[in-house]
């Protein structure tokens, strides 16, 4: 066998369809678009949502609600879950706790607007916190157990 005679297979390769080269190759005259209107012309389409020139579905229902773009979110951590990791060892009592740490420790796994102490569980350990937001009795429970809660 020689390179020059390597062939593919029949079928394998199918011709570009010609149109608008005369009646006779069967797509001339109109090129197999049929006759006038939108889809006949060149360039122009009806949009994916075009309904037939009757109220679009998106334009038909209510819209409603308003997203504020300058709000904040903060990461919300539990005195109790704080107490838990410093247990289990992720997180280490004699340094200061701070969004960067918890981070670092996998306990949060993004950075948000800031982060927010809450009440909910209990804390015996001793823990400086540095934090953007917290709630009085996350303070009250954190310094009664000789920590203290510091802004950040």
């Amino acid at each position: 066998m020689k390179l020059n005679a390597l062939m593919d297979n029949f079928g394998a390769r199918k011709g570009i369809k010609r149109v608008g080269r005369g009646m006779a190759s069967g797509y001339g005259k109109t090129a197999g678009r049929g006759n006038k209107g939108q889809k006949a012309r060149a360039g122009s389409r009806k949009q994916a949502t075009f309904q037939g020139g009757q109220m679009p579905i998106l334009r038909r229902f209510p819209k409603f609600g308003f997203k504020n773009p300058f709000a904040k979110s903060y990461v919300t951590i539990n005195l109790g879950d704080i107490e838990k990791f410093v247990k289990a060892g992720k997180i280490d009592a004699k340094k200061e706790i701070t969004m960067d740490s918890l981070l670092v420790a996998k306990i949060i796994n993004r950075k948000l607007s800031g982060l927010k102490i809450l009440a909910k569980g209990e804390i015996k350990t001793a823990v400086n916190i540095i934090a953007d937001k917290w709630s009085k009795s996350a303070e009250a429970a954190v310094v009664k157990a000789g920590g203290s809660v510091k802004a950040k």
